[in-house]
């Protein structure tokens, strides 16, 4: 039995990929400083709350495991990470840094580390009709936001790890990753969850509100194929960062029209020009994850967002409108 270690498993990536670890017969430890309690079902052998940004726990956490997925981070959606600069670099860097060492100190077999699409340069990025963003475009590095130079530090001090400590590492980086089981209100959400939110809030017929001018572009990759991936590498032989993401590139306009239909209203769109936007256009280039790890996502955008819209509903649902309210102040 392999005993697996998954940081950030009270999150939306880590308990989905949790929930598969232990599901193959693993023993999986979770570790978080809190644990949402929306997410369903037993997924853990076991299950400890404590703080990565302080070494000691780091280094009891990874006592007797043989392979790690640091997927703990401080971070948000597009309104968080562009409001939150020194918090983000401070509690992510120490956790990241106390991770690897205590990896190193408890000699981990093997370690990976969950990177971002936010490292990549801003000036590849300008263009709504965007291409995708392949592995080697990370440099000259130019990342739009402190998150984004947070994840490449990690990354090269993951590199260095690797030459000089001899660690067998995995870094991977996810483009918008989204789903059920995540986060939805209070400011850290991300562009498909805030506007399943808002679709699912607004009245019939009613309008909601796109943050820029819904000319911005993404892709969106769903939990399910994104934690098939990450299992892909980690069973790999590729050592250097990889994409996991989708090659489907839409616009924030044509995102809020799909979820406007799965949710059978009419709803009115009105822009806030003010709000932040983030890059103009982003989009993965999964040719290596083909090639090296032969995955590639297969739910459909419909889909998975079909199915996120369907779980944020429902839990609007169980909630009082004044919890509502008081929820939104970033999206």
């Amino acid at each position: 039995m392999v005993r697996i270690l998954v940081t950030g498993g009270g999150g939306f990536i880590g308990s989905h990929l949790a929930r598969e670890l232990y599901s193959q017969g693993n023993f999986v430890r979770i570790a978080d400083i809190k644990f949402d309690d929306y997410i369903s079902n037993r997924y853990y052998s076991e299950k400890m709350e404590l703080d990565l940004r302080i070494f000691k726990n780091c280094l009891a956490l990874t006592k007797d495991i043989d392979r790690i997925y640091n997927l703990a981070a401080n971070m948000g959606g597009i309104g968080f990470i562009t409001a939150i600069g020194a918090e983000v670099m401070h509690d992510n860097t120490l956790i990241n840094t106390h991770m690897i060492e205590a990896a190193k100190q408890n000699k981990v077999k093997r370690y990976l580390f969950s990177s971002s699409a936010c490292i990549y340069p801003t000036y590849k990025q300008m263009i709504s009709e965007v291409k995708g963003l392949r592995e080697e475009d990370a440099y000259p590095a130019d990342p739009d936001n402190f998150y984004g130079w947070e994840k490449l530090y990690t990354e090269k001090m993951c590199e260095a790890y690797q030459r000089d400590c001899k660690m067998d590492i995995r870094i991977l980086r996810y483009h918008n990753i989204y789903g059920p089981e995540g986060t939805y209100m209070g400011g850290r959400e991300k562009s498909p969850a805030a506007l399943c939110r808002k679709v699912a809030e607004a009245t019939d017929p009613g309008s909601i509100v796109i943050w820029g001018d819904g000319k911005q572009t993404r892709s969106y990759c769903y939990i399910d194929d994104a934690v098939k991936g990450t299992i892909a590498l980690m069973e790999s032989n590729y050592e250097k960062p990889i994409n996991i993401g989708s090659e489907q590139l839409v616009s924030i306009d044509e995102l809020a029209d799909m979820i406007i239909r799965i949710s059978g209203k009419k709803i009115r769109k009105t822009y806030d020009l003010s709000a932040p936007q983030g890059v103009r256009g982003r989009n993965a280039d999964i040719t290596l994850a083909r090639r090296a790890l032969n995955w590639q996502p297969e739910i459909t955008l419909e889909t998975g967002l079909a199915i996120t819209y369907e779980w944020i509903k429902s839990r609007l649902e169980k909630k009082t409108d004044s919890q509502i309210e008081t929820s939104t102040q970033f999206i």
